[in-house]
């Protein structure tokens, strides 16, 4: 593993903190939790595995194969138990080594590639089969099949749209002035307004997905979080899903994806920004 490998690493980790640390998130963990702190401590629990995701992303030389595919599920599925162990049997972050670890080895499988363009790099590893995947279902995955939706397999093998449309309603926010977690929030809304979150379908059916999907439309055509009118639609589509158990942790997690990859731009373009030594 090199020094790269581990600051992807922690680039993903701090995407899924600045995830977690916004508030209030409409049903979901946030700062006012009494466990905050174990929210925290289930986020750096995925940094060694995410560093062996890179590194063995960066071993395969540019070139994906089945056999790079295997070995990250692999490490995915360890992860994902290592982060349960961190937190005594509960996997707060259950899901987020899904897209960060693609994303993540996709960072390491294409170091020149744009930040923007990787969710196109971390499509063609989803596309890869994973023989050694578990045969029986997730509930996520058997109410994608059920329902019909996408599911965060589709998702990623799509290029993760949703994740590229947090991006762009992040940008688009900042551009008009919004304070930076209001345009987090607004991103994250603008996820939940059209993703068919298995989670949600799984444990509340279409009502429950159709609920989540369009409290978030209300904020956002209210003028978005940082508006009077948004901020109160937020607080009460907060109540609505807390009240009714829904956690859109899908949207979380996605969201999380693209703030990992806004913190890979700006480092991009901080090192373009950088005066050469002939310049100096």
């Amino acid at each position: 593993m090199s020094r790269a490998d581990e600051v992807l690493a922690e680039a993903a980790v701090d995407a899924l903190l600045a995830e977690a640390e916004l508030t209030p998130k409409p049903g979901l963990p946030d700062t006012r939790e009494a466990d905050f702190g174990a929210l925290r401590w289930s986020a750096r629990s995925l940094t060694p595995g995410l560093t062996a995701m890179a590194a063995a992303a960066r071993r395969a030389g540019g070139e994906p194969g089945r056999g790079l595919r295997r070995e990250l599920g692999a490490i995915g599925r360890c992860t994902e138990r290592t982060m349960a162990r961190a937190n005594a049997g509960t996997a707060l972050h259950h899901g987020a080594v899904w897209p960060l670890g693609l994303l993540v080895s996709a960072a390491a499988l294409a170091p020149t590639l744009a930040p923007d363009r990787l969710p196109t790099e971390a499509r063609r590893l989803a596309a890869l089969p994973d023989g050694a995947a578990p045969r029986i279902p997730s509930p996520g995955s058997a109410a994608a099949s059920r329902y019909g939706a996408a599911g965060a397999r589709g998702e990623a093998r799509a290029g993760f749209p949703h994740v590229r449309r947090a991006l762009t309603a992040l940008r688009t926010a900042r551009a008009a002035g919004a304070r930076e977690p209001e345009a987090r929030l607004d991103a994250l809304l603008t996820v939940m307004s059209t993703l068919q979150d298995t989670g949600l379908l799984h444990a509340a059916g279409p009502h429950g997905l159709r609920e989540a999907q369009n409290g978030a439309r209300e904020v956002l055509e209210a003028g978005g979080v940082g508006s009077a009118r948004g901020g109160a639609a937020l607080r009460a589509l907060d109540v609505r899903l807390r009240a009714d158990g829904l956690r859109p942790r899908g949207s979380a997690h996605l969201l999380a994806g693209a703030l990992f990859l806004d913190i890979l731009r700006d480092r991009s373009v901080a090192r373009a920004a950088r005066p050469t030594a002939l310049a100096a």
